[in-house]
């Protein structure tokens, strides 16, 4: 019979809650990992069994009690006027660095340098032009006059 370390079946056990927690997102298979990596502790340290099943609820419930609300709340709550991703963007006014058409472009916004095309096909920016950044489709943002919203 194959004789494996207590220690060893409770890391095991952790990486699989962990595992788990990346396709729950739900923050409770990850509380419950900290508590297996408890009880891990707890047999490294030489502690019988029972011990050891008492440092991995201890250590989850301290874990599911003050970690977990806070991760959740830092991690998942945002409230509707946070933007994130590439909608930053919109309303920024850029410098046209190389002149835009309806086809293509370029502006500079800040110290990044993106390729754009105008709103409208007939529309057309020369180079040294004040536009402003209308929508962001895949890498290339859609300008119009930088006055026109104001």
């Amino acid at each position: 019979m194959i004789s494996v370390d207590p220690w060893l079946l409770w890391l095991i056990a952790s990486g699989l809650f962990a595992a788990g927690e990346m396709a729950s997102g739900d923050f409770v298979l990850l509380m419950f990992a900290g508590g297996a990596v408890g009880g891990m502790t707890v047999a490294l340290l030489g502690g019988a069994v029972v011990l050891q099943l008492v440092g991995f609820i201890v250590v989850a419930a301290l874990l599911l009690v003050l970690v977990r609300p806070l991760a959740k709340r830092h991690l998942l709550d945002h409230t509707p006027e946070q933007l994130d991703g590439v909608a930053v963007l919109i309303g920024r006014t850029a410098k046209v660095t190389q002149a835009i058409d309806g086809h293509g472009g370029r502006i500079r916004l800040g110290a990044d340098e993106w390729t754009a095309r105008s709103q409208y096909g007939g529309e057309a920016f020369p180079v040294g032009t004040t536009v402003r950044i209308l929508q962001v489709d895949g890498a290339t943002a859609v300008v119009g006059d930088a006055f026109e919203l104001e």
